[in-house]
């Protein structure tokens, strides 16, 4: 028998007033009560939305963001690099040219399809749960949602994203993500992976409260200029600008997350310790405020689009699977 994932008190209000009496005589027969549905779509298949959401978006983006680890990663010979022009010819310059750019591509796909699914998932979990206490609609719900949605997927991405941000230097002196994998477990440690996790869930929590409370008011106001509030293109436009302001912000948390996930790579510096304190008075008094900014306009160029296209694939997924979930019942 197929299981009924309605609530109790939606299968009460669904039964005939005969049907109450019966059943207040038949021993209570166990309600399948697992949190499986939310707006419609199981969790699995938020999973799914938001994972191919995570791959798509950073995927297509990955050429801006080889160019913003150059930019950010500093010291000779991985020196500062000041502008866009001048971080496209260092990527290029070496072997491969330009396919240089996509150096470390496998890495990101391996983080970014779990951690988007994890990303999603918690956050509908959440949300799901805080609007039930806090009411449909409340910023602080989707705020909060979004920081333990970050704090649990960035506990998956980190590890690959260190990965993929030494692939990407120049003269990265690691052939691919397995060498790359075993040379920092064997010469760092397993912590040389997450050395940069505090400083990245710092840096996402802001980052992800400006851009939900960025992307819903962006949201209801382009959906009330356009014929369907809910259509990809009203989406694909809150997400742009959500996703370029949140960047913006939160440049300086990046700059020293990059510097701490490149560390000792490259005659990149290596610091004394990983607290984000320390790091960023060293990179003050080497390169000056300017320091913390470097890369933010790669970054912009990178997050406008990226959550412009990730949040309309992942509205997408989740209206394909409304359809198929649609189909099944009927």
């Amino acid at each position: 028998m197929a299981a009924d994932y309605r609530t109790p008190d939606r299968l009460l209000s669904a039964a005939a007033p005969g049907e109450e009496q019966a059943q207040a005589q038949d021993p209570p027969k166990p309600v399948l009560a697992v949190a499986a549905t939310h707006d419609g779509l199981r969790f699995w298949q938020y999973m799914l939305a938001g994972s191919v959401a995570g791959v798509v978006e950073h995927t297509a983006m990955f050429p801006v963001d080889t160019l913003k680890t150059h930019m950010q990663a500093g010291s000779p010979p991985c020196r500062p690099v000041l502008s866009l022009g001048a971080a496209l010819r260092a990527a290029v310059s070496g072997e491969g040219g330009v396919r240089a750019l996509y150096r470390g591509l496998p890495a990101m796909a391996l983080g970014a399809g779990p951690a988007h699914a994890v990303y999603f998932s918690v956050y509908e979990f959440a949300k799901s749960r805080l609007s039930d206490r806090l009411g449909p609609n409340n910023p602080a719900a989707h705020a909060a949602s979004g920081v333990l949605a970050t704090v649990a997927s960035d506990a998956v991405f980190t590890p690959m994203d260190t990965v993929k941000q030494r692939l990407q230097l120049t003269s990265s002196p690691y052939t691919g993500v397995s060498h790359c994998v075993r040379t920092v477990l064997r010469d760092e440690g397993l912590g040389a992976f997450f050395a940069s996790y505090r400083t990245t869930v710092v840096m996402n929590a802001p980052y992800t409260a400006v851009h939900f409370a960025t992307y819903e008011a962006a949201k209801r106001m382009f959906g009330d200029m356009a014929t369907n509030e809910d259509s990809l293109a009203v989406h694909a436009t809150a997400g742009a600008a959500a996703g370029a302001l949140a960047a913006a912000v939160t440049t300086p948390l990046d700059v020293v997350k990059t510097q701490l996930q490149c560390q000792g790579v490259c005659g990149c510096e290596r610091f004394s310790s990983s607290s984000i304190g320390d790091v960023f008075r060293t990179i003050i008094k080497r390169d000056g405020y300017a320091g913390l900014m470097r890369g933010w306009k790669p970054r912009m160029l990178f997050h406008a689009p990226a959550a412009a296209i990730c949040w309309s694939t992942y509205e997408a997924s989740k209206s394909f699977f409304e359809r198929f979930n649609e189909k099944r019942r009927k």
